[in-house]
């Protein structure tokens, strides 16, 4: 038996992780798809991601069984791939999965003639068949029987997938979606809202933060309390309940119950990022100090362990320890007992801690007599109900947080996928300087810059084009358009922060290349890939927002923000025409378009913009800057002219916008009006209502 395959050569963890299966697996290439074509086989494609349990599940059963791989290695040439370096090979194939299932997941089961159209699509399977679902044992030979005997229908069958893959990515442009998708999508979260525990559907549920931060927009538009009541009870009961670790702070990456309780226990640095900014959101829209404490602790779990020495962001850590799910997070009674002895009773009852347990194995069905640890009311109610000071309630907390967390790092931790990419950093980069704008902590400032620099120095070739991951010192992959669309935005925010202007700069020269090497002259809207830079069987292009946005949607408000910034009219028209590519889309479900439809929010308006003149950045205009982010806006664009800055290199409107009598100036404007110059700060505020 071999010793190694020949991911051993590569970078992602992943891979190394199947690197010695006796599975001889190939990376995605031309060496595997030659390969094939020689011997005449089709290939195995198998797609999954480091901290995927299932695809763990899946490799221990089957990749990592002898009769099961040559089984395999008879049959196929096998591919391995991990989704998040390329997620364009997933994008495909997922579709492919969709289509042919009705479903889809990690990891996912691909089987394709070797100029790589599929013609069997699935996820997970065994080795052997087990309650209905096929086997690798049972389903292999059949798919042999297919394709030695039956080849011309497995052609035919390849080829009318791939047209249908290519169909799905085409867009028919129509009238452009009006304000009346705003009021479709509420309803359809109104329907699917669930009143008691918040969020959306049953169960499974995600936090999706995308999907709140368009009901804020909702609330501040149309004055709608409902909207703002689903947001805030929705945010109280994922931050009360097990989704999120009460002991380390961070969110896993989804509840599998209704109530937020059960985690699957991954936790994933987009999750971390998108939910950073609609806590912030909500703070500002509500001035409930749970919801700005929640951001800034997982801002301190990202600081902690998701930060490498060099200032990227590393990706993820498994749901796994062990090899058993959510052990590293879980305690009993007895573990509680022991370690904290007089503050136990409050820690058992703060965190529902009980004697048989609350979780139960998903693949053993075994209660173990572990908890997750969980809260059911906040410690203002706890505070209340043992008619104490909150502050007292709180020091307890702390004081028993800080117990656990010693006890905890003393256990094996999860694996950590250590791989850096360029699309989750500009999230990461965007959460910090989100919450340096609402807080004012410098220390989240040099994070967010620190992220910034890593981008430039290490994920940026020498032509000035970004790539999409970094590991082990090495840089590779072609960007795609979540990487250019996520750190536009990232360098917009990060100099709404800091009002350095080459951040602005490096934001238009990225959103100009994007546009050249990615935007569909035919029908408008952005391709996933560069144009010609792709060998997959299509170039998708894609509004759809799931568990991260969509690039398109991010573009939208990049697009539009840029247009605010330099008054080019172009701009503003690309976004308008993302509108029209995809409005049919939209328009059949507009709730799965949350983060498209918060870009459409700022182009009806009204949207500010908001120049700040000042001699310097000195202490009275960032006394205006500061009582500017104490309003809840998402709508606006925010701006610095200095007399050394040279704003109007690009932005040629504010050359005439100057100090008035040698003090900080606000200039607002709004609907294409402007009012009346502000040179006292306590009017910022009436001026912004």
């Amino acid at each position: 038996m071999m010793e190694f395959n020949s991911l051993i050569n590569e970078k992602s963890p992943y891979l190394l992780q199947h690197a010695h299966n006796p599975v001889n697996w190939f990376p995605w290439g031309e060496e595997a798809f030659n390969k094939a074509r020689v011997e005449d086989k089709p290939i195995f494609l198998s797609i999954g991601y480091s901290t995927c349990h299932w695809c763990h599940v899946m490799e221990k059963e089957s990749f990592e069984d002898a009769e099961a791989a040559e089984l395999i290695n008879d049959a196929f040439v096998a591919i391995k791939v991990d989704r998040e370096e390329r997620p364009d090979i997933d994008g495909i194939y997922m579709s492919v999965c969709q289509m042919l299932t009705g479903s889809g997941g990690w990891p996912l089961t691909i089987i394709m003639t070797p100029d790589r159209k599929p013609f069997f699509a699935g996820t997970y399977f065994p080795k052997n068949d087990r309650f209905g679902k096929s086997g690798l044992l049972s389903l292999i030979p059949k798919v042999m029987d297919l394709w030695n005997n039956r080849r011309q229908e497995v052609l035919d069958s390849s080829e009318e997938i791939t047209e249908a893959v290519k169909l799905s990515s085409k867009t028919n442009p129509r009238d452009q979606s009006g304000e009346e998708i705003f009021h479709q999508a509420f309803e359809d979260y109104k329907k699917r809202y669930d009143p008691k525990y918040g969020g959306f559907g049953s169960s499974p549920k995600f936090p999706t933060p995308h999907n709140l931060t368009f009901l804020l927009r909702y609330w501040k538009r149309y004055n709608d309390n409902s909207a703002l009541g689903m947001v805030e009870n929705t945010l109280t009961n994922m931050r009360l309940g097990g989704i999120y670790d009460h002991i380390g702070y961070g969110f896993h990456r989804y509840s599998t119950d209704h109530q937020w309780l059960v985690p699957h226990f991954e936790k994933m640095l987009y999750d971390q990022a998108l939910l950073v900014p609609v806590y912030l959101e909500a703070y500002q829209a509500t001035n409930k100090k749970l919801f700005l404490e929640t951001a800034e602790e997982i801002l301190s779990y990202v600081m902690r362990e998701m930060t490498s020495p060099k200032g990227g962001f590393y990706s993820a850590e498994d749901a796994d320890s062990e090899g058993e799910e959510g052990k590293f997070y879980l305690w009993t009674k007895d573990e509680i007992t022991n370690l904290l002895h007089d503050d136990t009773d409050f820690a058992l009852n703060l965190f529902n801690i009980k004697k048989d347990g609350n979780w139960t194995d998903p693949v053993s069905a075994d209660k173990n007599k572990t908890n997750i640890l969980h809260m059911t009311k906040t410690l203002e109610e706890i505070a209340i109900d043992l008619k104490s000071p909150p502050g007292i309630v709180k020091e307890k907390l702390i004081k028993i947080r800080k117990y656990l967390f010693e006890q905890r790092e003393q256990r094996i931790h999860p694996f950590k996928d250590d791989k850096i990419l360029t699309d989750w950093n500009s999230l990461m980069i965007t959460a910090f300087s989100k919450a340096a704008q609402v807080t004012g902590n410098e220390v989240y400032i040099s994070f967010a810059k620190t992220g910034a620099d890593f981008i430039t120095e290490y994920l940026t070739d020498e032509s000035g084009r970004l790539l999409h991951r970094y590991r082990d010192e090495d840089s590779s992959i072609p960007a795609n358009l979540d990487d250019y669309a996520f750190y536009i935005q990232a360098l917009l925010d990060l100099y709404e922060t800091s009002f350095s202007i080459d951040n602005l700069d490096k934001a238009k020269y990225l959103l100009d290349l994007t546009i050249n090497d990615f935007w569909d002259k035919e029908t408008g809207g952005f391709f996933f890939s560069a144009r010609g830079g792709t060998e997959l069987i299509a170039n998708q292009k894609e509004i759809y927002d799931g568990a991260i946005p969509s690039g398109n949607s991010i573009m939208i408000l990049n697009l539009l923000r840029m247009s605010k910034i330099t008054t080019n009219a172009e701009y503003e028209e690309k976004a308008w025409m993302i509108n029209r590519a995809f409005s049919s889309i939209i328009s059949k479900s507009p709730s799965a378009f949350s983060q498209a439809l918060s870009g459409f929010d700022f182009a009806f308006g009204p949207s500010f913009e908001i120049v700040i003149s000042s001699n310097e950045y000195d202490h009275n205009a960032n006394v205006m800057v500061k009582e500017i982010r104490r309003n809840y806006l998402p709508a606006k664009i925010v701006i610095l002219k200095t007399a050394s800055n040279n704003l109007q290199k690009i932005a040629p409107y504010v050359s005439g916008q100057n100090p008035i009598n040698g003090k900080a100036t606000v200039y607002l404007c709004r609907n294409f009006s402007c009012d009346y110059p502000i040179t006292d700060y306590k009017k910022i505020g009436e001026a912004l209502k």
